[in-house]
Order: C-alpha cells, then sequence, then structure tokens
C-alpha cells in the first residue's frame, strides 16, 4: 500500500543572521514531526533553507567586498553545518537564489499579472531594510521605530507593482471560518482576524531602488519583492514552475509551515491571499510558536549579556538533551525562558535520573544475573501482573494524539510516565533480593524482561527527539536503529524484544550535571 504523503516546512532563514536559538527550535520542532511522521508510516516531505534577497543582503555583500551571490555561498554552511550536528533530516534545503526557485517565481508573479491582481503605482511609506517589511505609520511604535525589531525605519518613496491584497480580506475570514484549524494556535487567529478587520491594503510587492532579487518577467525594471519571493519557495521545492512538478502534485498542499509568531501575517494573509488569486490550495495548517526569552522574561541580546546560543548549549549539554529539553519543556506555540539553570534541572531530572538511570540499573543488572542476555519470560509468570505492558498498550496513541496536534510536551510526558513507572517498579521488585534463591529465580527474569521492554519502547518514542541516544540504546539491546522503522505501532507492541539478545552495559546515556548554586 502506498504510503499518505506528509510535508512540512520551516520558515527560510535570511542568509545575513547566524543561526540562534530560534531558529534551532523550529528546525528542531519540524524535525520531530518529521522523524515521527516517517516512522508512523508517512512518506515525508521535509523542507527547510535560506532567504538569500534583498537590499539588506546586497548591502552586507557591498561590505564585505563581495557579489551578493558570493556572500550568500559564504553564509550557507553556518546553516547547513549546524543542521547537520543537530542531525536535522529535511529531505531538500532550498536557496532562493537557485534556478529552480527564480523559475517558479516569475512563473508565479506572471500568473498574478495576467489573472489581473497587479498594477503599478507609487509607493509611500515606512520600511525597515533589517526586517525587509513594510509599515504604515500607524503600525510603528510610538519613537516610530520597526514595531518587530525596534530599529529606526525609511520613508521610502518609489514606483512599485502592488497585490491586490485588499481584495481578500472577506476571502480569507470565510476561509478561516471554514477551516478553523489553519490557524494554530488560536490565539494567533485571533491577532489574525483583528489585523484583516482593522482594514486591509494593497501590498508593494516590488523593489527598484536595487537589483539583488528576482525580476518581475513583465517589467525587468522591477526585483519582486523579497517576502513575497520567499513564501513561493514552499512550491518552487517542489518543482512548481519547472519541468518537473511530480513533487508538488504528490506533497502539495502542504500539512504544516512550522513559524516564529513575528512573521504570521506573511504566512496567514498575504500567502494565502497570493495562492487563491493563482487558484492554488492553501496550505492545511501554520503554526507559529513564540519567543525564547532570557530567564527574567526579557529579550535575549548581545549587549545585555543574556544571549545563549546553540554551540555553547551542545557543547554543554550535548545535541540530544539539547533537543529533549526544547521539545520537553517550552510549549511550541508559547513564548518560553530559558535559562542554564532549568535545562540543567530538567536534564537531570528526565535523563539523568530517570530515563538514564533506569537503563544503567536494569543493563547491570542484566549483566549480573542473565549472563549479559535478554531473558525469556518463563511460562510460570505469563499472566502475571504487568504494570509497565498496560501503560505501554495505550502510548502509541496517547503519544500519536500527542504529536498529531503539536504537542510536544505532552508526547514526551507520555513516554516519561512509562520510564517513572519503570524505576518505581524496581524498586517494588527488587531483583537484588530476587536473585538472592531459586525459587524466585522466575520472578527475577520477569522483572528484568519487563524492565529491557519498558527501555526499548521508551527508546523507540524518545528516538523522533534523541534520535543518537535511542539508536545507542537500542544498539546497547541488540537491535538496530529505530529511527529505520515505518511502523512504530507494530514496533511499538508488548514483548517484541527478543529473548537471547546480547545486551551491552556501556557508558551512563546522560551523566548528572552538576547544579550551579545561585550568588547572593
Amino acid at each position: 500500500m502506498a504510503k499518505e504523503p506528509f510535508y512540512l516546512t520551516t520558515p527560510i532563514y535570511y542568509v545575513n543572521g547566524e543561526p540562534h536559538i530560534g531558529t534551532a527550535y523550529t528546525t528542531i520542532a519540524a524535525d520531530t514531526v518529521a522523524r515521527w511522521q516517517r516512522m508512523d508510516g508517512r512518506d515525508v516531505m521535509f523542507l527547510t533553507g535560506l532567504d538569500e534577497h534583498g537590499q539588506k543582503v546586497a548591502q552586507a555583500a557591498a561590505e564585505h567586498g563581495m557579489t551578493p551571490q558570493e556572500w550568500c555561498d559564504s553564509q550557507v554552511p553556518q546553516f547547513t553545518d549546524l543542521w547537520r550536528e543537530f542531525n536535522i533530516s529535511n529531505d531538500d534545503f532550498i536557496r532562493t537564489t537557485q534556478p529552480r526557485h527564480v523559475q517558479g517565481v516569475q512563473k508565479f508573479m506572471q500568473m498574478l499579472y495576467d489573472a489581473g491582481y497587479l498594477y503599478k503605482g507609487g509607493y509611500k511609506g515606512y520600511y525597515c531594510t533589517p526586517c525587509e517589511t513594510q509599515w504604515t505609520l500607524s503600525e510603528l511604535n510610538e519613537d516610530k521605530t520597526c514595531p518587530t525589531c525596534g530599529r529606526p525605519v525609511d520613508f521610502i518613496e518609489e514606483e512599485n507593482w502592488f497585490f491586490k491584497l485588499s481584495e481578500f480580506g472577506d476571502k480569507l475570514l470565510a476561509y478561516y471560518d471554514e477551516h478553523p484549524n489553519f490557524i494554530r494556535p488560536a490565539i494567533r487567529e485571533h491577532e489574525i482576524r483583528s489585523f484583516i478587520k482593522s482594514g486591509m491594503h494593497d501590498l508593494s510587492v516590488s523593489r527598484t531602488t536595487f537589483d539583488w532579487g528576482v525580476p518581475l518577467p513583465f517589467d525587468s525594471d522591477h526585483v519582486t519583492y523579497v517576502w513575497v519571493d520567499a513564501l513561493i519557495n514552499y512550491i518552487t521545492a517542489l518543482g512548481w514552475g519547472s519541468d518537473d512538478a511530480s513533487k508538488y502534485e504528490r506533497y502539495w498542499p502542504a500539512n504544516f509551515h512550522f513559524v516564529g509568531k513575528d512573521i504570521i501575517r506573511f504566512h496567514c494573509v498575504i500567502w494565502p491571499a497570493m495562492l487563491m488569486a493563482a487558484g492554488m490550495p492553501i496550505p492545511e495548517h501554520v503554526f507559529a510558536h513564540g519567543f525564547l526569552m532570557a530567564a527574567d522574561g526579557s529579550k535575549m541580546s548581545k549587549s545585555k549579556g543574556n544571549a545563549l546560543y546553540p554551540r555553547e548549549l551542545i557543547d554543554r549539554y550535548g545535541v540530544d538533551a539539547y533537543r529533549y529539553y526544547f521539545m520537553r519543556d517550552v510549549t511550541f506555540g508559547a513564548d518560553g525562558n530559558i535559562s542554564h539553570e532549568r535545562i540543567t534541572q530538567v536534564y537531570n531530572a528526565d535523563l539523568a535520573n530517570s530515563y538514564g538511570n533506569l537503563f544503567s540499573r536494569v543493563s547491570n543488572m542484566t549483566v549480573k544475573y542473565c549472563d549479559g542476555v535478554v531473558p525469556a519470560v518463563p511460562d510460570s509468570m505469563k499472566d502475571a501482573d504487568n504494570p509497565l505492558k498496560d501503560i505501554a498498550d495505550g502510548l502509541y496513541e496517547k503519544y500519536r494524539a500527542c504529536i498529531n496536534d503539536i504537542d510536544f510536551g505532552g508526547a514526551l510526558s507520555a513516554v516519561m510516565e512509562l520510564v517513572h513507572r519503570a524505576n518505581l517498579y524496581i524498586e517494588e521488585s527488587a531483583p537484588w533480593n530476587l536473585a538472592k534463591s531459586e525459587e524466585t529465580r522466575d520472578q527475577l527474569v520477569f522483572v528484568l524482561y519487563n524492565t529491557l521492554e519498558a527501555c526499548r519502547i521508551a527508546a523507540l518514542f524518545l528516538a523522533p527527539v534523541m534520535p543518537t541516544t535511542s539508536a545507542e540504546l537500542f544498539s546497547r539491546l541488540g537491535l538496530g536503529d529505530p529511527t529505520a522503522i515505518d511502523d512504530v505501532k507494530h514496533a511499538s507492541a508488548w514483548g517484541v524484544l527478543p529473548a537471547g539478545n546480547q545486551v551491552t552495559k556501556g557508558d551512563a546515556l546522560f551523566p548528572r550535571l552538576a547544579t550551579e548554586k545561585k550568588q547572593g
């Protein structure tokens, strides 16, 4: 039976800025979903990439004595290298300077032009070059700075092409009514509805004061506004606008666009309006996550000295623990306060003391009492009470419902319920006492098998978040890579762990971290 397609995207990240914990957060979240969907039998297309056009890119290139293309090429490795280090499993990496994208953008803009949705006019308004965003006076901060980044804006006057965005307000509101889960979480939909009801203006979709962009096919003096150019990547990466659109036909519309809440208007107003104008399907969901803040709730910044950086966190906690923390402790959709103290607390409680310690104890006892081999469950114990099986039997449905609803914390809580119960089970059963008598040998073997099997199932469901550690635990149980599984429901059934497999102790999966003492 053919696998059902599943398409999800991150935003394409701005090539001028180095990857930060926000971009890593979005990308890890999308990777977690992609890995889960593959394990659950879906045919996944997971896209990320870079936004390489615009005035700010051209300026940065000039400052560095490079052409814009040379500058973009020099910036790409800082993203691709970090995503490789984070074990990001993207299927494609789009760059807006690639011919496949440029060709698609020009085709799309020609369609809008031919359909009568574009007209030429004069633009007068405020523009934030760092954000590449147009603003009206009423939208600016009180000091007339950019409401997104707080930096000064420029007042510009130039001839532009405009998209008739004002015609789509009622159509968009009707679409939201018909598709109540299009914008997630619900609070973001309220914001977008209010924005539309406050009055829609036509959108300038071209620039003439610089040439680093995609030329309009019907007016070569104009380049496509960088945000319009960027949004179209979601279909050009699938081959739309090129000779082979088979991927577009298979995967579009996208199941999820993952974005930060600061760019939700582009994805929930401009993008669907553009697609409506072009007569094309609209993505199923746009999920906008919150901001990552400092421990005191303030914005992180270099000047304040409270910024955290991906490589710093990787060096301190490791890749899988990094991935786990952000999926476990930060609600996707809400703002989250981040600190070393909190990351260490979650690491020690969940990974070192619970999950890692569980496998360390049971693997040690398996080596000590069963010669390092997974024992077979004795016939005398096959109908015995098994609290771990009871939890594990409902784990697939619970985890699946959470992940499909983009509730990472709920999914991981369900796994940790099994882990915590397994630790308690060891204390209740006291295998070290059962090992003292041959009469309780069957009980000892039963307890050890159950706990090993709980470790296997926990690692299976933790694999989308912590692929390396799960693969290591599976290896220590004599099993193959769990991330290669494409029928997780079957694989998570109780009793799949084969008796006779060699069990290896190995080093601690998550060595306990020292906690920092507060000053004062």
